[in-house]
């Protein structure tokens, strides 16, 4: 893979994320940061359902070739994912008993057959 694979697969992952972050908006959802980097990893979407702080992962498919988008949220991901929210809260000083929520938001499919789907507490379903 050379260099302009990775700017082509982080621009179509950049506009996946648009589109999650515009469904998950438009059902009440308020960001508060988009692709929180640090050296643990990096989270999609970070934001506010409620009284809930969630951590949003973002997938996308085109085909159900290589399985849904769900699937490629492995356990091994989802830890990765809690390292950097235990992250996240401890640089924002979210306290141990604020409630917080890890979210799957997918897209599948292409074009008029795109469906996107939210999966909250996703964690708790996914590769259990």
């Amino acid at each position: 893979m050379g260099k302009g694979d990775t700017l082509n697969k982080r621009a179509v992952g950049k506009r996946y994320e648009e589109i999650a972050c515009r469904y998950m908006q438009k059902n009440g959802f308020q960001v508060a940061e988009l692709n929180f980097r640090c050296r643990q990893g990096e989270i999609d979407i970070i934001g506010y359902d409620g009284e809930y702080l969630v951590f949003a992962e973002v997938k996308y498919r085109m085909t159900g070739y290589s399985g849904n988008a769900v699937e490629a949220v492995t356990v091994a991901k989802q830890r990765k994912i809690c390292r950097v929210a235990d992250y996240y809260r401890y640089k924002h000083g979210i306290g141990d008993f604020s409630p917080i929520r890890y979210d799957v938001v997918t897209v599948d499919g292409i074009g008029a057959n795109e469906r996107i789907d939210w999966y909250k507490n996703a964690f708790y379903h996914i590769g259990r």
